[in-house]
């Protein structure tokens, strides 16, 4: 039992990793607190455990463990293509690879800015900068640094005070740049390696040149500095209109994360906000999948939102209506109607059934709020990419 930080209660854990302290005068132990995530994860001392002796036939701490998205990733693959023996043997080797090589936060917090931010994950930072515990950030540039007085010296002279790439957005304190791998490869690399530090499933570092970077920004009188973006790769062969959407966490909360599911997904033919590239570019759009846990949330309640406006809306619908009005994927609308409750099987299909009553339950229990942030389509400065012929 560990006495988590900033809690009073103490929590079934077990034991990682363990290392000396800074001063060399104590041993530290890095704890997985069972049934969470591992973004909960950290260095605890010896005082704050408590052990217990677990009964024989208790289950073993990775029979409890919070599915990770390498793991649904592993289901889904195996449910849906099954490979020869030599193929899977392989894959599971690699994957316990990486989860062994990332069991452990390698960096534990960053400064960002004005924010010191405690870390989630581990993230491959070359060299020495990914053994240290403490790593600097420019929030203009995404430089990033291992010495406190060279990273405040290098404030002083940055000249970049906005990404890289074209505005594409513009809002009052919030700007959008879309920003191409391919050109900006050294930005997207050091963006790719901070989104890690928060994104457990993201396997993109270094090979950026074929995503295009969507970075929400907010503005002061000092510059743009990024809070969240979503990269989307050129070409999708399964037409996904998101690779990875990250929302650092001091920016959380905000509105920010449904208000880039918005950009990533306004029908040519409707006034309000839906899939706005994607509705551009006459898509039906789809996040890449598996979802992290909180990415699976927002989405849901975006969803959920973004369906019952047209429902209301309409008095007749179907589901390739809603598909075609709102660019979101018929799947991902199956599913959404059915946590609803809004579907029931007809000749083994399933079909909408909406009532007045179901209506209103859905609205009272605020499973469909209105985003917090509406992107307003007028203020939005892009249009697909034509192919040179």
């Amino acid at each position: 039992m560990v006495l988590r930080r900033g809690s009073r209660r103490r929590r079934r854990a077990v034991i990682v990793e363990k290392r000396r302290s800074e001063a060399g005068s104590e041993d530290e132990y890095y704890v997985h607190y069972e049934g969470t995530d591992r973004r909960l994860d950290e260095w605890t001392r010896r005082n704050q455990i408590q052990k217990i002796v677990l009964p024989a036939d208790a289950p073993a701490e990775n029979t409890v463990r919070k599915t990770t998205r390498v793991r649904k990733r592993k289901r889904i693959e195996l449910s849906e293509s099954p490979k020869p023996p030599a193929i899977e043997d392989g894959l599971d080797v690699l994957r316990k690879e990486h989860e062994e090589v990332t069991k452990v936060k390698n960096i534990e917090r960053i400064r960002y800015g004005n924010y010191e931010i405690d870390t989630w994950y581990f993230s491959p930072y070359p060299d020495d900068f990914g053994k240290t515990r403490n790593l600097f950030i420019c929030h203009y540039c995404m430089r990033y640094m291992k010495i406190e007085k060279s990273y405040r010296a290098h404030l002083l002279r940055c000249a970049k005070k906005k990404p890289p790439g074209t505005e594409i957005y513009k809002e009052k304190s919030i700007s959008v740049y879309e920003v191409p791998g391919s050109c900006n490869k050294s930005y997207c690399q050091c963006l790719c390696l901070l989104a890690k530090l928060f994104l457990d499933n993201k396997t993109l570092y270094f090979d950026v040149e074929p995503f295009i970077f969507y970075v929400l920004c907010e503005v002061d009188k000092s510059g743009a500095y990024m809070v969240g973006y979503f990269s989307k790769e050129r070409g999708n062969p399964d037409g996904n209109n998101l690779a990875c959407i990250c929302i650092l966490p001091p920016f959380q909360r905000s509105g920010y994360g449904k208000f880039l599911i918005q950009l990533s997904e306004l029908s040519k033919s409707i006034a309000f906000s839906g899939y706005e590239l994607s509705k551009r570019e006459g898509l039906i759009g789809s996040p890449e999948k598996p979802l992290s846990d909180l990415g699976s949330l927002s989405y849901r309640s975006y969803w959920s939102w973004v369906i019952m406006e047209v429902i209301r809306s309409c008095s007749k619908i179907t589901i390739a209506d809603l598909s075609r009005k709102t660019a979101v994927h018929a799947d991902d609308i199956r599913d959404t109607l059915q946590t609803l409750d809004l579907t029931r099987y007809w000749k083994g299909n399933p079909v909408l059934y909406v009532t007045q009553q179901l209506l209103d339950r859905c609205g009272k229990a605020g499973i469909c709020k209105r985003p917090r942030l509406l992107l307003q389509p007028r203020l939005l400065r892009w249009n697909p990419k034509r192919a040179s012929v």
